[in-house]
């Protein structure tokens, strides 16, 4: 097993991987099992094993299952992405070597997450989409950023943008998840994943790990509909205003409940980062 199958398995839920356990036991006893099924477990990679064994276990997904892990992959890819090139330009960017292993460390995080994404949509008998070409400018709005000196600063603040988003987007698809179980957890445990990359980043910028109201702090203008509507006082039709008594007021009840994104919201957000 390779450091990246261990890194795969490490960000796959417990019970994702018991579900997938089982059968591959009930296989190996003799359970009948489909022939391609079998050839695929034979090849020994941890990404065709797990595409295989999810693909036999839980069968094909729904087009609405499919359209959300094809739009979570359009995410990592993009996050992959941005930090395969933000490490391996960390010496022209100047990242302090105390802040560079947390930036490995969501490198491989997220390119875990792409990986794991890819064989999900393959065992639901799908193809993942390709990986598009990325403009980190944002069609320039972000000028001239090109991972090159001196924009260590720009790198921390779009890597908040992208965390900040990530949570969100997630939070928003987890209903259209709800009759797929094994894909609702397993995307569960990506989007907390990105909650504690999204909270360590905002550390490292010397910000709170939380979301207060619908501030962007100090991200730049283009980015505040990644924080529109974290400002809502309304939870299950329940006005939570009146806790904020004696609480820290209304930004502090609602930075205790962060909110979700659409589809459409998010899409708005990405698209000038599409190139």
């Amino acid at each position: 097993m390779t450091s990246n199958d261990t890194t795969l398995l490490d960000s796959i839920d417990p019970q994702v991987l018991k579900t997938l356990a089982d059968r591959k036991e009930e296989i190996d006893n003799g359970a009948s099992v489909n022939s391609k099924i079998t050839a695929a477990l034979a090849l020994g990679s941890i990404p065709v094993a797990l595409a295989a064994l999810s693909k036999d276990a839980y069968g094909q997904a729904p087009a609405d299952v499919l359209d959300v892990l094809q739009f979570a992959l359009l995410l990592e890819y993009l996050e992959a992405e941005f930090y395969n090139r933000g490490v391996a330009n960390a010496t022209v960017m100047a990242i302090p070597a105390a802040d560079l292993p947390v930036f490995q460390t969501i490198q491989a995080h997220e390119n875990a997450h792409v990986t794991a994404l890819r064989g999900f949509i393959t065992a639901k008998g799908a193809t993942p989409n390709a990986k598009p070409n990325f403009d980190f400018t944002a069609k320039g709005a972000v000028a001239n950023f090109n991972f090159g000196a001196g924009q260590y600063g720009t790198f921390q603040v779009l890597a908040q943008a992208f965390e900040d988003t990530g949570v969100r987007a997630y939070k928003g698809q987890a209903g259209r998840l709800i009759n797929d179980k094994a894909v609702l957890t397993a995307a569960l445990t990506i989007h907390s994943v990105e909650a504690r990359h999204a909270s360590e980043i905002r550390r490292m910028r010397n910000l709170k790990g939380w979301i207060t109201g619908n501030s962007r702090d100090d991200l730049p203008p283009f980015t505040q509909g990644i924080y529109d509507g974290e400002d809502n006082a309304t939870q299950a039709g329940l006005n939570i205003a009146a806790l904020g008594n004696g609480n820290g007021g209304l930004a502090a009840v609602t930075a205790a409940f962060d909110e979700p994104l659409t589809k459409d919201q998010v899409t708005t957000i990405v698209t000038p980062f599409l190139a």
